[in-house]
């Protein structure tokens, strides 16, 4: 048995919302341990609806809908489930007398069009909506088919979930297994050349290793399928171990880390300080650093070197090595580290120095060429040359420009 998501909304195939319904339930199928394989998004439209629900019961047993449940004319959810199962709406007084005393205490009177809210499929459980007017249903229309129907007010929604959905679903039995996932970072490495080198774990039933990409860094996601969370990370732990020991230096954490929290802890380790140098990340290097809740135990401060004149006075930079090498050089990176980490009194410099575009480049030295920069604390010198391409565009350089600027830090304080 397994269960299909329908949001509808026109609205969310325009992009006009993102859609945070679909991901919240399926977080909360993997925890009931309910087998989800497909997502679907059907504008307010009752033809396509119905197709949609005709290709769900093919291939799912539990249909759950968030949308098209309100007062307006284009909310046809309850309306089109019932035809497509020929079976006829009903309106529920008691549903009514809720709405009624709703818009009572909010010291209103019912509009007539939200008595459509009030109409549902003969023979289906009402699921109470205890802060909005539009309530759900729980329906059985076929003995193989359970439906389950949400407002697309997320607030509402997640509400309706967790009190009645979820004790509903254990009472069929559901929720005795959980499916639990942790996600391994990387960052040096494609998804391929990951994927290839543990092509043998992307095969195993249980847990499961699936590879996916993110901006810049790569992802795998260990999942098991356990009756509880410790009994899942049981079956986990060998196979992250494993995982872990064949990336090497790749690996740099685990769910929530990020590049910027991996180095705070590494640099809170050992007791040193940090600084940064920025040309073409214009600072968002020393944002990522103070995201980091303590960060100011070993972030100091940084230097936004935009213009030439900065690099100079400020920093250090050589103005024969600019004119001879230019702004973005492995040379100036260099200097630029060495510079504010002298100015700052840290333990450590990094700088950044590159072209993000879309303009600035030219035949030599192209949209997506970085530097990166690193001073140490025993006066050693190093630069790193990234070649991003224009296609990743303006903000994904920087973001990624910054990233491999805490992993060349991160990869030498674990291996000095």
């Amino acid at each position: 048995m397994s269960a299909e998501i329908i949001c509808v909304g026109t609205e969310l195939l325009l992009g006009d919302i993102l859609n945070g319904n679909a991901q919240f339930l399926a977080q909360q199928l993997a925890q009931l341990g309910i087998p989800h394989y497909y997502q679907t998004v059907v504008g307010d439209n009752p033809e396509r609806l119905k197709q949609v629900i005709e290709i769900a019961i093919s291939r799912a047993q539990i249909l759950i809908f968030t949308g098209g449940l309100g007062p307006t004319p284009d909310d046809l959810t309850c309306e089109t489930i019932a035809d497509f199962f020929k079976v006829p709406l009903v309106e529920r007084s008691d549903i009514i007398e809720d709405i009624t005393q709703k818009f009572a205490q909010r010291g209103r009177v019912m509009s007539p069009s939200n008595r459509k809210q009030a109409l549902i499929p003969q023979g289906a459980e009402i699921l109470p909506n205890p802060t909005g007017t539009a309530p759900g249903i729980i329906w059985l229309p076929r003995p193989e088919i359970t439906i389950f129907t949400f407002p697309g007010v997320p607030s509402e929604m997640h509400l309706m979930w967790e009190e009645t959905a979820v004790p509903f679903l254990k009472s069929q039995g559901w929720g005795k297994e959980i499916i639990y996932s942790r996600s391994l970072k990387f960052w040096g490495i494609g998804e391929s050349a990951l994927a290839e080198k543990v092509a043998s774990y992307l095969k195993l039933p249980n847990p499961t290793v699936a590879p996916y990409a993110g901006k810049g860094e790569v992802r795998l996601r260990v999942s098991a399928k356990a009756t509880s969370e410790a009994a899942a990370e049981t079956l986990i732990a060998p196979i992250e171990k494993q995982l872990k020991e064949i990336a090497g230096l790749d690996f740099y954490g685990v769910n929530n880390d990020t590049l910027a929290s991996v180095v705070g802890q590494l640099l809170r380790a050992s007791k040193e300080t940090l600084s940064v140098a920025e040309s073409c990340t214009g600072g968002g290097l020393g944002q990522m650093l103070t995201e980091i809740s303590g960060s100011s135990d070993y972030f100091w401060g940084g230097v936004i070197s935009y213009d030439n004149s900065v690099k100079v006075g400020l920093l250090g930079v050589n103005q024969e090595d600019l004119d001879k090498f230019g702004a973005v050089s492995a040379t100036v990176a260099e200097q630029m580290a060495v510079g504010v980490k002298t100015r700052l009194a840290t333990t450590w410099g990094l700088s950044i120095t590159g072209i993000a575009g879309p303009t600035g480049g030219t035949d030599t030295k192209p949209v997506g060429l970085v530097y990166v920069g690193l001073a140490g604390p025993k006066d050693e010198v190093a630069s790193f040359e990234y070649q991003f391409g224009t296609v990743r565009g303006r903000a994904l350089i920087r973001h990624v420009s910054a990233n491999a600027a805490l992993d060349n830090l991160r990869r030498k304080l674990l291996t000095r």
